[in-house]
């Protein structure tokens, strides 16, 4: 943990970009503290910086100034590969739209975060474990096409969840998806908050808030508690 018990603190995180001969802050001074098991939902317009603040959170984006501290760790101060062991070992991440591998079953997708830095063991039992918590155990053999939307989210959440991690990451999670099986999806990122896991999502539907504990706003890529 950090020095004040935080999971991860963002401290004036801010990333510029250049459009048309303008600068601008996409995120701009932005300064946030996760708790083990806390559920912060990210709210905003399109285009008001929450993707970017996600991905740095997850360090797929460098900042151009403030720091990410995690577990008392800048991740930002390790190398390239340095970040990318931190993010495997430490952060489940879970993209927008449908990010399974269309040439691997759901168990061999799910499994894929494990092998990617040699670890002792099979994930294969773990992976089977999360696939029964999660009511689709029945489809750990079956292709990413033959699932619906709702069971492809399910299953990229376990993925992301396959090596443990302290915090999960996810970005606009039930996009697309119709309101029974949002539920269904906001109730398993609510399990697993309360089983110790924080849980930090970007969000356009109101009506899933009251899934969380925490609810922020971004305009204009600054970051506020909102109301």
């Amino acid at each position: 943990m950090g020095v004040n018990g935080s999971l991860l603190e963002f401290r004036g995180l801010t990333r510029e970009y250049k459009r048309g001969g303008r600068t601008f802050n996409a995120v701009d001074g932005v300064s946030l503290s996760v708790e083990k098991g806390d559920f912060i939902s990210v709210i905003g317009r399109s285009g008001s910086g929450k993707s970017t603040l996600l991905n740095m959170g997850a360090g797929l984006i460098t900042p151009t100034a403030g720091n990410v501290i995690f577990e008392g760790t800048d991740i930002y101060q390790l190398n390239d590969g340095g970040i990318s062991l931190f993010r495997n070992e430490k952060i489940g991440y879970v993209p927008q739209g449908q990010s399974l591998l269309s040439n691997f079953t759901v168990l061999e997708n799910i499994c894929i975060p494990w092998f990617l830095y040699r670890r002792k063991g099979n994930p294969s039992e773990r992976a089977l474990t999360l696939l029964e918590k999660t009511g689709i155990a029945n489809l750990a053999d079956s292709y990413p096409k033959e699932l619906s939307g709702g069971e492809m989210r399910r299953a990229a959440i376990i993925r992301s969840l396959i090596n443990n991690p302290a915090l999960l990451i996810a970005d606009e999670p039930t996009n697309d998806l119709d309101a029974r099986t949002t539920a269904e999806v906001m109730k398993l990122l609510g399990d697993i908050a309360r089983e110790g896991t924080a849980v930090l999502i970007v969000t356009h539907e109101l009506d899933t808030l009251s899934y969380g504990n925490k609810t922020y706003e971004m305009n204009s890529g600054r970051l506020s508690l909102h109301p």
